[in-house]
């Protein structure tokens, strides 16, 4: 059981008072909620295979109402944490009054909204889905809008969300959009305050905070215009469903030439397992885009949602998702890659060191290792009895770090680098692909030691395996500053020759590609190295 689920259910396994009350709150507003049953626990269905439909606007409207009924819940425990202090009674009435100082504005922006949407009158899908969102949020509030109006444009809303899509393409509509980033603000406040509740108030987190809200501030003239080509690009698709659980999504990042089959990338960012994304992979997939390489980056759940177990379950699915449909996005099934960074490149070693297993024993498999043309690993750790101690100086507590890989009993389990020695994987061992791992000799939070033993693993049971060692590079030096550099980058042209190997017109076209423009400059960057957490 998740240290989770000790604090809000008595260890006796009865449901305590504000968790009923609640519970009684969400069935007497909502009512049944998709994937509850009657004894009040949460059940997922498991979907029929690559089962994709879009969510209708009354479960759009019923998950939002369930999220809500969760934040009151979530306010009410950490108001039983803090206290009902006078200074905090005072701020959140503060909170719940300061936007009624500015509800005329309400109405100004839903008729300034409804002027600027094209196609005002034509019923277009973007005018409909934003009209349907004003009137939903803005026009009951003032009684702006009749119910025969309503109910027209909600019929016709409907028939676009229900429509099937053609080649698994479609775009979410911006009530979509506004839904899905209120579901993650909420789960990232959530967690935020479980993880501070492990974490404590101490010294070395702190000054890792304070170091990352530095470091981000000083790249954020690169991370802008990333962002901006993410959310805004044609070639982006993002938050594509692969899985029933949460943040079982990935972005999709196409390159512009559409002509033929295009080899695939499926990327698993860093993070520490507490604060990985999958936006975080936005930069590699926009630029191995321009080399005619899809990329796919995988979302997954990070601790508390989920931890070590769960990680991998979530990055295995989307890999097999990835390997069943790409085609139908005009990727190449028969040139996968797996790529990944940081925390990711240990996550997605243990996936794929599991799915070599079972495949060795003859169980049932979604996708296969045979599917797999490389492994990537970009700074990562791959041994967790060697890193424990290091994280616990660097300010990855112990009771954290045991609580994300399920206790010290788990340590073998997901270390590939000591469960490839293991006699009964040495079937497995002959299965795996390529292996090939890049650390900077400057990388403080994950030594550069961990890579050469896991290549020395590999080699010592007859895995193929390659280190590529880079002097004076940090931890995030190759992942995130080189490219913000641009320019000239070792790792990205290796990463390039090594998936276009073979194709010599890919190859013509790499060696005339135009160098890669600088995002932020120089003394920025060497700023941020200085105050860099990682």
């Amino acid at each position: 059981m998740s240290p989770l689920v000790h604090h809000h259910r008595p260890s006796d396994g009865s449901e305590s008072h504000l968790h009923s009350d609640v519970r009684r709150f969400i069935s007497n507003s909502v009512g049944s909620i998709p994937g509850t049953s009657s004894n009040h626990h949460l059940h997922l269905r498991k979907p029929d295979r690559m089962e994709r439909r879009p969510l209708s606007s009354e479960e759009i409207d019923r998950h939002a109402a369930a999220g809500t009924c969760l934040v009151s819940r979530l306010t009410f425990t950490l108001l039983r944490c803090l206290g009902v202090a006078y200074w905090l009674i005072t701020r959140l009435i503060s909170i719940g009054c300061y936007p009624l100082l500015f509800m005329p504005g309400f109405r100004q922006a839903r008729a300034w909204l409804c002027q600027i949407i094209p196609g005002g009158g034509s019923g277009s899908k973007l005018h409909l889905d934003v009209s349907c969102l004003i009137n939903r949020f803005l026009g009951s509030i003032f009684g702006t809008s009749s119910n025969h109006q309503h109910q027209h444009q909600h019929h016709h809303h409907q028939h676009h969300l229900h429509r099937k899509p053609a080649r698994m393409e479609r775009r979410p509509s911006f009530s979509e959009e506004i839904g899905h980033a209120a579901a993650e603000t909420y789960l990232v406040t959530r967690l935020s305050f479980t993880l501070l509740r492990y974490l404590g108030v101490g010294y070395r987190w702190i000054t890792r905070l304070l170091a990352l809200y530095c470091y981000a501030l000083l790249l954020m003239p690169g991370f802008i215009q990333v962002a901006y080509c993410y959310f805004f690009s044609s070639q982006v698709r993002r938050s594509i469903v692969y899985g029933d659980q949460p943040r079982n999504r990935l972005d999709l990042y196409l390159p512009r030439n559409g002509k033929g089959p295009k080899p695939v990338v499926v990327f698993v960012t860093g993070g520490a397992w507490i604060i990985g994304y999958k936006a975080w992979g936005s930069l590699l997939g926009l630029q191995l885009a321009e080399r005619d390489i899809m990329v796919a980056c995988v979302d997954y759940r990070n601790f508390p949602q989920g931890t070590i177990s769960d990680m991998v379950n979530d990055v295995s699915q989307g890999i097999s998702f990835v390997c069943n449909i790409i085609g139908e996005y005009g990727g190449d099934r028969n040139r996968i890659y797996l790529a990944g960074q940081s925390a990711g490149a240990h996550i997605s070693a243990c996936v794929l060191l599991e799915q070599a297993i079972k495949e060795s024993r003859g169980e049932s498999i979604s996708w296969s290792v045979s599917q797999i043309k490389a492994y990537f690993g970009l700074s990562g750790g791959y041994n967790l009895f060697s890193l424990v101690d290091h994280f616990h100086n660097r300010g990855l507590y112990r009771s954290i770090f045991l609580s994300i890989m399920e206790g010290e009993e788990s340590f073998e389990q997901f270390s590939p680098e000591v469960r490839i020695k293991d006699p009964s994987s040495k079937d497995a061992a002959s299965l795996l692909p390529p292996v090939k791992l890049y650390h900077g000799t400057a990388d403080y939070s994950i030594p550069s030691d961990a890579s050469v033993n896991f290549v020395d693993a590999l080699k010592g049971v007859g895995a193929d395996a390659e280190l590529i060692l880079y002097d004076g590079k940090s931890h995030t030096d190759l992942f995130l500053q080189d490219p913000l550099r641009g320019g000239k980058d070792e790792l990205f042209d290796h990463l390039v020759s090594v998936i276009h190997a073979g194709d010599k017109e890919a190859l013509a076209k790499d060696a005339l590609a135009a160098p890669r423009r600088r995002l932020v400059p120089e003394i920025l960057l060497r700023l941020a190295r200085q105050m860099s957490p990682f």
